[in-house]
């Protein structure tokens, strides 16, 4: 038994069929349409280092006796020879051939070569690099044009807002992972890092191995920071980003002028809950032998009021004033000392003249 549709029936069954499907492809999530703003402008940076032979004098007695060797763990004489150290990590390319990544993918590198989505490889050289704020900026050797990536503002992100943080680890291209801002203007010594001069960002997002150096998106895909750290032991599982307006900062001057000055007065800052006061007490926990500050007068347990013509509530305004002082100028300080208030006046200096003290 046969059964007739009428064939404009059918035909508008079908059209609609298309349509649907046409609607479910056309629907794509905000990650995948932030990764595509983006992706390309994300690359794989591979690093060369050449580890020369150890020199031992022609008549060392160590090389006699290979248990002793063993026992020191020392290069047997077979494996003392030249060889090349690998590594990789990410960046991406913010301006035509310049790329920001983080200062501990590229130090120490021999050579460095890009790897675009595309699939290219470029030679790339070191236009400077600052430890304090684990930045790098990078100029590729070759020519345009390049895919850059949209620089967001990351004073306006706030926590619960969306990340995502991008990457080439192992070069497996535009690796992405998810979550949230969990916090902003993370100290670094609140996690042990007494050697990085940064606050972070703080997110779920996972940084995966061979993420660091790759942007943090928001949701419209913008670089709103730079992947950095990952917390190992307690606490793992936590990832840290550089905010892109401090990266931006650092750039510029490394550009400009090849190297960062970090205005320092020489003092580590301990927050502490005051209850004669709504915010927090930022008391100085230790000063640096020789430094400015040790210089100036102040002292360990001294509470700090006004630097400049801030007044004090976190670390982060010292920190802030300070650098906007500069070197070479004087800044007015107010401190409580016991129950007394004292006026001092410091000239801050580039932190590689603390290290020299």
């Amino acid at each position: 038994m046969g059964i007739k549709f009428p064939e404009k029936v059918i035909s508008q069954s079908f059209s609609k069929t298309k349509n649907i499907e046409a609607n479910i492809y056309s629907k794509k999530s905000f990650i995948t349409k932030a990764v595509e703003r983006t992706g390309a402008s994300v690359v794989t940076i591979d690093t060369q280092r050449y580890v020369k032979k150890r020199k031992f004098p022609k008549n060392s007695q160590l090389f006699l006796d290979p248990y002793f060797e063993r026992f020191f763990g020392l290069d047997l004489p077979n494996d003392n020879r030249p060889r090349i150290e690998q590594n990789q990590g990410s960046g991406f390319i913010f301006a035509d051939g310049l790329l920001m990544t983080n200062a501990h993918v590229v130090n120490g590198s021999d050579k460095v070569i890009v790897g675009l989505t595309n699939g290219k490889k470029f030679n790339a050289k070191l236009v400077g690099q600052d430890f304090f704020t684990d930045l790098a900026v990078l100029k590729i050797e070759g020519k345009g044009p390049w895919p850059k990536a949209k620089l967001g503002d990351s004073s306006k992100i706030k926590v619960g807002d969306w990340a995502i943080a991008v990457g080439n680890p192992f070069g497996l291209e535009n690796t992405v992972t998810l979550g949230i801002i969990s916090n902003l203007n993370r100290n670094v010594t609140q996690l042990g890092i007494y050697d990085k001069k940064l606050e972070l960002i703080q997110t779920d997002a996972a940084i995966n191995p061979g993420n660091s150096g790759g942007p943090l998106l928001n949701s419209d895909g913008e670089v709103i920071g730079i992947n950095t750290l990952i917390r190992s032991g307690p606490g793992a599982g936590l990832s840290f980003a550089i905010p892109i307006n401090k990266a931006k900062e650092i750039a510029f001057q490394l550009l400009k002028n090849g190297k960062v000055i970090h205005p320092m007065i020489g003092i580590s800052l301990i927050e502490e809950k005051n209850s004669e006061r709504k915010n927090n007490a930022v008391k100085v926990g230790y000063i640096v032998p020789n430094s400015p500050a040790e210089k100036s007068g102040i002292k360990i347990d001294d509470i700090l009021i006004k630097v400049g013509n801030k007044y004090i509530e976190t670390a982060s305004d010292v920190i802030e004033e300070i650098s906007k002082n500069g070197i070479k100028k004087q800044v007015n300080i107010l401190l409580k000392r016991k129950n007394k208030f004292i006026k001092l006046k410091v000239i801050p200096t580039d932190i590689t003249n603390l290290q020299n003290n």
